[in-house]
């Protein structure tokens, strides 16, 4: 039961701080019980950096989805390139859901 310092962002987000006071179970000096309370919650408007990350992939996505589109109205751009691009899309998009993922287990 020693109390940590929280942090919250607008969007559910939270994380642990810094260590604050020590309960009366644990008697060595340094040490934490394990059982984390909180000592004080700071609350911040912004969105937290994972929601940062994901909305910047998702543009660079969006961003690709044009360039495929318009390269397949073009005709001089091989298929060889749009393949890549979608490969490269896939990926991405597999980042997106690894941060989602990472997000909802904090909300």
């Amino acid at each position: 039961m020693c109390y940590f310092e929280q942090s919250r962002w607008a969007c559910g987000y939270w994380r642990w701080g810094n260590f604050r006071q020590q309960c009366n179970k644990e008697y060595r000096t340094g040490e934490t019980c394990g059982l984390k309370l909180v000592y004080q919650t700071t609350f911040f408007e912004g969105p937290c950096k994972i929601c940062d990350k994901n909305k910047q992939i998702s543009r660079r996505v969006a961003k690709m989805y044009d360039n495929i589109y318009r390269w397949q109205r073009e005709a001089h751009i091989s298929t060889t390139t749009i393949a890549t691009e979608e490969a490269r899309i896939y990926d991405l998009n597999y980042q997106i859901c690894n941060l989602e993922a990472s997000h909802r287990e904090r909300e």
